[in-house]
């Protein structure tokens, strides 16, 4: 049987296919088409911190925020289904992607919350949930994103050291690989169905300020 915590390799993913899953509906929030391009100006970040139905609400939710949609990034096979990805064979981990004004919010504000809402040293879980689906990712889209990620990553792990947590953070860094977008069905989903499940849950410890 195959350990869904074990990152599948390249030569065993599905195959997936070649045609995109395009969004059918906007955001039910911010009436945005979930595909568009991000406007000139903004910015676009793309978060893992477990199941992406509670982690898409916290950002939403987050003043500054101009759109929010979620998908799957991070692994090998192309245009997966939920199904597939739920099978831990398609090496991809759920994520939100983020489109933000910077003159309204910053990415340190949205790191903040990021690093406060879920444990980023679980590895292929969090929490109840398991799975390589399920891992801690920041994918960057600029440089300066880049260094902001790193540099608020060594100062959660300091935060978690001077509280007595010796665990090391697992989070994964690095400019962002291909986004493939979930299911309607997945989109705005507590929202929609507003005592569906959320898996959020930190470790009570603050990012440190820079």
């Amino acid at each position: 049987m195959m350990d869904k915590q074990q990152m599948i390799s390249p030569e065993s993913a599905l195959t997936g296919r070649s045609t995109p899953l395009i969004p059918s509906e906007p955001h039910v929030l911010f009436g945005t088409q979930l595909n568009a391009p991000v406007p000139t100006g903004m910015e676009e970040v793309v978060l893992g911190m477990g199941c992406f139905w509670g982690a898409e609400r916290l950002f939403w939710r987050q003043p500054g925020v101009l759109n929010t949609a979620v998908g799957y990034s991070g692994g090998y096979t192309p245009n997966p289904t939920y199904q597939e990805v739920c099978t831990g064979q398609t090496g991809h981990t759920e994520v939100v992607r983020v489109v933000f004004d910077p003159s309204q919010t910053s990415l340190e504000n949205l790191l903040a919350q990021f690093w406060e809402n879920h444990d980023p040293t679980q590895g292929m879980r969090q929490g109840n949930d398991i799975g390589t689906q399920y891992r801690s990712v920041i994918f960057t889209t600029n440089d300066s994103q880049q260094s902001q990620a790193e540099n608020s990553k060594a100062r959660y792990q300091t935060a978690l050291q001077e509280n007595h947590r010796e665990a090391v953070i697992t989070t994964e860094i690095k400019p962002a690989p291909a986004f493939f977008f979930a299911e309607d069905d997945h989109q705005q989903y507590l929202e929609k169905n507003p005592q569906g499940y959320c898996g959020l849950g930190g470790t009570g410890i603050c990012l440190p300020p820079q």
